[in-house]
């Protein structure tokens, strides 16, 4: 298998468990525990990686001036947009209705049992009264507070909470280290949740990918040619047409590498030559971009969730919408530079809504296709966001 690259692993296992799962029927539940060892890999990472992704992309802003200024423009611009995203996902997402059609009845104890919160309890419950109990307890969205609460310290202190700093920078490298070993063995984990669910359910439980991939297709065009188009014409004041001509070689490169840190270096030329950006602009906000801001990735989140409260008939309300969009602007932070990143984030935003995680698996062996729609949004937001940000930066110059 190592001969193969991690996609056509990811396949082979997936045409595994579809043909072994068709052939055995319900006697291939033997090979379950593969599928739940590699659940509980993935969220034995969860806590750690958020943490210390979070806090290392808060303070690689270096200083409070910088957060204050172009800092501040940038992550509030980022921030929006991703909610744009997130929202447009959902909506998209109700509309097609990929997890609907399906005549089958799916367990769901965990979301029955589980008393779900109203709108404020969920906002307030979002801050720790102990942090330390919300990181033993596995509490996301209280970790990610404290992640922004410890990020933001640490950047304000400046040089003495440099040690800080430092460790929270090793945390993530050998965090980053361990999800790469993990992701390593999707494959096998993907099997031996798949397996069974076909197994038990035939081979009809596929059949709502097809609308998946066309819902996240969909989403991203608005996303590219609503959301950023009104952004850059507005708040960038430059035609929509000039910026996605000047945009789209890193466009189309983050397109087949599936690859925002590998399109960088063209993203900021791009930028620099075709969209008229400083490289005092371009040079702090693509790497920042490319770091925490995944507007594809939110809309995936969105279209994801859905798809799987319908697959299992989990009837999301209001509360739980509310936190998915929370959880997929904060998760796109959290979660950023990480091997198998789509997949990490799914996690913890089926986990924020109790959601079985048994739903991965049946967006797993489309994650390549998907990943090459989100990683495309994902640059180009992040270009879009260098235009508004020099724009802005121009006008507080010349008042």
């Amino acid at each position: 298998m190592k001969k193969f690259g991690m996609l056509t692993q990811i396949l082979i296992g997936f045409v595994l468990a579809i043909v072994l799962g068709a052939i055995f029927g319900p006697k291939i539940a033997v090979v379950q525990p593969l599928g739940d060892l590699f659940l509980r890999l993935i969220k034995f990472i969860v806590v750690p990686l958020v943490l210390a992704s979070l806090v290392t992309g808060i303070t690689s802003l270096n200083n409070v001036n910088k957060l204050l200024s172009i800092g501040g423009k940038t992550i509030a611009y980022f921030m929006a947009t991703t909610f744009m995203a997130v929202v447009i996902g959902l909506v998209v997402g109700f509309a097609i209705s990929p997890g609907k059609g399906l005549d089958i009845e799916m367990p769901t104890q965990n979301a029955e049992k589980t008393e779900i919160p109203g709108t404020i309890d969920t906002i307030l419950n979002i801050v720790p009264v102990n942090p330390f109990e919300s990181l033993s307890t596995g509490n996301i969205l209280q970790i990610i507070f404290v992640a922004i609460a410890f990020g933001i310290a640490i950047t304000a202190v400046g040089e003495k909470a440099k040690p800080l700093a430092n460790f929270f920078d090793a945390l993530a490298l050998v965090m980053y280290k361990i999800t790469g070993v993990i992701m390593k063995f999707a494959p096998i984990g993907i099997f031996g949740i798949l397996a069974p669910i076909v197994g038990n359910y035939g081979l009809e439980v596929l059949m709502p990918l097809l609308k998946v991939i066309l819902a996240v297709a969909i989403a991203c065009s608005i996303q590219l040619l609503v959301t950023y188009s009104i952004a850059v014409r507005t708040m960038g004041k430059m035609s929509p047409i000039t910026f996605l001509k000047g945009i789209a070689p890193a466009g189309v490169f983050a397109f087949t590498t599936a690859s925002s840190s590998a399109t960088l270096p063209i993203s900021i030329r791009n930028a620099e030559e075709n969209l008229g950006v400083s490289k005092e602009v371009s040079s702090f906000v693509l790497p920042l971009g490319s770091t925490i801001n995944m507007d594809g990735s939110a809309i995936y989140q969105g279209i994801a969730v859905v798809f799987i409260a319908q697959f299992f008939n989990v009837d999301l309300t209001f509360a739980n919408i509310v936190t998915v969009v929370l959880m997929s602007i904060l998760v796109s932070i959290g979660a950023a530079g990480v091997p198998g990143a789509g997949l990490i984030m799914l996690t913890m935003v089926l986990q924020s809504v109790n959601l079985p995680l048994e739903g991965i698996a049946l967006v797993a062996a489309i994650d390549r296709i998907l990943d090459m729609f989100r990683t495309s949004v994902n640059v180009m937001g992040d270009a879009s966001a260098a235009v508004v940000v020099q724009n802005l930066e121009n006008k507080k110059k010349s008042a």
